[in-house]
């Protein structure tokens, strides 16, 4: 699996994008999003491998909140143990 490619098998989470003209780069947002939220171990070694845990546990300080599932939010905030990275109130109470 090259680094540099998103893992096929991530494809049925970009269902709403046209999974070959997404770049790791220009879409890392996204990509961190979706497999952190989704990805198995072996899409989760290429995300690793691509961004770096760094910028990883950055992402998730600032975005997790809002864009991970609850459990999976609550799962990288200790995996990275980043304690004052807590979930901030929503707009919608939903």
């Amino acid at each position: 699996m090259a680094v540099q490619n998103i893992p096929v098998t991530l494809k049925p989470y970009f269902q709403e994008y046209v999974f070959e003209n997404l770049d790791p780069d220009k879409d890392a947002f996204l990509v961190m999003e979706r497999t952190l939220a989704w990805g198995e171990a072996p899409e989760l070694r290429w995300l690793f491998a691509r961004y770096g845990a760094q910028q990883l546990a950055a992402w998730v300080q600032q975005a997790g909140w809002r864009c991970l599932p609850q459990r999976r939010f609550k799962y990288w905030r200790m995996f990275f143990s980043l304690h004052d990275a807590v979930k901030k109130d929503r707009i919608w109470p939903h």
